[in-house]
């Protein structure tokens, strides 16, 4: 379960034009690895913007779809992405904002996941700390987003704290040879 801005891309706040996507370094090549080790690339993102009216549902299909597409000329490719279109203080409390854990039960009913056997990994304390409420492994890359208060809370909840998702996926499967 991969968190999106941070960890995959690179973090733009409200990032709505697919004309400025950049894979992160090693991103692609991460999620190609997990792939033929038989683990799916699942994507689960809070996407605020949309409820605050910065991000139309269609720019974020569109920064989507061009995440794929730069994905895929790299050979690497996303089994399905979930996202949260909320924001407390505009919506209300939901359940599906990450540390909250209903995409992630949602993922794992639609393919079939134990979460307990997933992966967690993202640039923000919020990404990671649903692993513990499914006993499940956890990494924080830390990014241009990420601060120290991200990085203790990962900590504290048991999340090894790494570089890239590149460095993430070494440590779950061991070095790229």
């Amino acid at each position: 379960m991969l968190d999106r801005d941070g960890t995959i891309v690179l973090d733009t706040d409200y990032l709505r034009d697919p004309d400025l996507v950049q894979l992160l370094p090693g991103a692609a090549a991460a999620i190609r690895r997990l792939s033929a080790a038989g683990i799916p690339a699942v994507v689960i993102t809070n996407q605020s913007g949309i409820a605050r009216g910065i991000i139309s549902l269609a720019q974020y299909r569109a920064v989507r779809r061009r995440i794929d597409e730069l994905l895929l000329a790299e050979g690497a490719a996303l089994l399905d992405s979930f996202c949260c279109p909320h924001h407390p203080d505009i919506t209300g409390p939901c359940e599906c904002r990450k540390p909250g854990t209903a995409l992630y039960k949602r993922a794992a009913t639609l393919f079939g996941y134990e979460l307990s056997r997933c992966a967690f990994i993202g640039d923000k304390a919020r990404d990671v700390q649903p692993a513990a409420a499914f006993g499940a492994r956890a990494w924080l890359v830390r990014s241009n987003r990420s601060g120290e208060s991200d990085v203790a809370a990962a900590e504290q909840c048991g999340a090894a704290v790494v570089d890239s998702l590149a460095a993430a996926v070494d440590d779950l499967l061991g070095p790229a040879r």
